[in-house]
């Protein structure tokens, strides 16, 4: 994903505390032609996964989530933030946010995910793997499958993908960020 490392160096940008803000082209402002390019990268990297259904977090997730499910021809769910009332057999668990610096539950409706689905979790980032790990327990509770895991983008010295690889999980990060000191983003 050549394409997608050349706009992180040229368009994202660095903040204090390894913060890498790409908000112009992947979670705020989106590139479509890019997230077609993503989505199209995603599905050749789990095309023998055996994958039925993808699975993200709100919000940043849900585009690039989106766009792999069409691809895939999958349906895709997403956790949310907030519990609706309307919502029923609800599965729930808290995760941190790295970014925002504070813990919030997140839930889905058992009704999406059945012990029969096997599970492509699909995100923007993966820093420490708290979302991630989040994604894991309502994928644990449902009884689905976990078939893999694939982020847009990893920062790989804040170890959440190290993590998850020891546990056996199949990981896909489509760029990798090695170092964001002094400001400096440094692609592997």
């Amino acid at each position: 994903m050549e394409i997608l490392k050349k706009r992180i160096l040229e368009d994202g940008t660095c903040f204090e505390g390894g913060i890498l803000k790409v908000d112009s082209f992947i979670n705020h402002q989106m590139d479509p032609m890019l997230m077609k390019l993503i989505a199209e990268e995603f599905a050749k990297r789990f095309a023998d996964d055996h994958v039925n259904k993808i699975l993200t977090i709100e919000a940043s997730g849900i585009a690039p989530a989106i766009m792999v499910g069409y691809t895939m021809q999958l349906p895709v769910v997403f956790a949310k933030k907030k519990e609706p009332k309307t919502m029923r057999q609800a599965l729930s668990t808290t995760v941190h946010s790295f970014t925002k610096d504070r813990d919030y539950p997140i839930s889905i409706s058992a009704e999406y995910l059945k012990p029969e689905d096997r599970i492509l979790c699909i995100d923007d980032f993966l820093a420490y793997g708290n979302a991630a790990f989040g994604l894991i327990d309502l994928i644990r509770q449902s009884g689905a499958t976990l078939a893999g895991m694939g982020f847009i983008i990893e920062k790989t010295f804040q170890n959440g993908g190290e993590q998850l690889r020891k546990m056996g999980i199949h990981v896909e990060s489509l760029a990798r960020i090695k170092s964001l000191d002094n400001c400096r983003i440094v692609i592997d």
